[in-house]
């Protein structure tokens, strides 16, 4: 709808091809150096600050040279976490947990001779149960030196991780980041640089419009794609060229972008 309204090729704030920022493009540099030399890293923040983002950068980088195998059923008990890996390397695994195991490392060391890194994902890690962190920590110690475990979580792991009894799994990370969200600049930037990407004008939201989309944001980037998806929509809607606070305004009375204390006063 909206590229058909404004001739684009491509499909404008989409989450699937991202063009990295300044501070994300960091973060996944270091994620591969922590590959080539073995780590556990961390990647933590609130929804929608751009943990995802991260992670499919990383699954799409280097295909060939880098295997990410993706969990993302955390919910699921170890044994079915490790069903889980199984199938994203291609092992037809059944049996014990042990004979999963033991195919797994092998597949992993077999990985290692052809000169491929792994950097397994764990995706919402904070709602995996500690037992069955540990036991797929304990699980990556067989693996060759060169792979990298990284955990995609909300804060609520550190706390976690920070009790004296699972000492054990947090003095062996070696690397994290707590991902905040942006600034009122860096917002701005990055509306601008999506609006680039798709080939829309900078124009297409009036000055107006962008300010009251960035301060209403927060700086959370999933909140900043939503209210400018939510805002072209409207403008394609009322037939117009240029998003201004009307079209802005008319997505923020929406309840679920209404304060509570907005709400419950009506």
């Amino acid at each position: 709808m909206i590229r058909t309204h404004f001739g684009l090729e491509t499909n404008p704030f989409d989450p699937r091809e991202p063009r990295l920022l300044a501070h994300q493009q960091e973060i996944l540099d270091t994620l591969l150096v922590h590959a080539r030399q073995g780590g556990l890293c961390v990647i933590m923040g609130e929804p929608g600050t751009g943990k995802s983002i991260i992670k499919r950068a990383l699954i799409k980088h280097d295909p060939k040279r880098i295997i990410t195998p993706s969990v993302s059923r955390t919910l699921h008990t170890y044994s079915n976490t490790l069903q889980i890996l199984c199938e994203a390397f291609g092992i037809e695994a059944r049996g014990r947990d042990t004979l999963r195991e033991k195919q797994l490392i092998e597949a992993a060391w077999e990985t290692h001779t052809k000169g491929r890194l792994l950097v397994p994902v764990i995706d919402d890690a904070h709602l995996m149960h500690i037992d069955c962190l540990r036991k797929i920590r304990l699980l990556f110690e067989d693996f060759p030196r060169s792979h990298n475990l990284l955990l995609v979580a909300q804060p609520p792991l550190i706390h976690k991780l920070r009790l004296i009894v699972n000492d054990d799994i947090r003095s062996r990370i070696t690397y994290s980041v707590h991902l905040k969200p942006l600034a009122p600049d860096d917002t701005q930037r990055f509306v601008l640089g999506q609006l680039d990407q798709c080939g829309l004008p900078h124009s297409v939201f009036t000055d107006d419009a962008l300010a009251l989309i960035v301060r209403s944001s927060e700086g959370v980037l999933r909140r900043v794609r939503n209210l400018c998806i939510g805002t072209l929509l409207e403008t394609v809607r009322d037939r117009k060229r240029e998003a201004g606070l009307e079209q802005v305004n008319r997505i923020l009375m929406q309840p679920h972008w209404r304060k509570e204390h907005d709400v419950s006063s009506h």
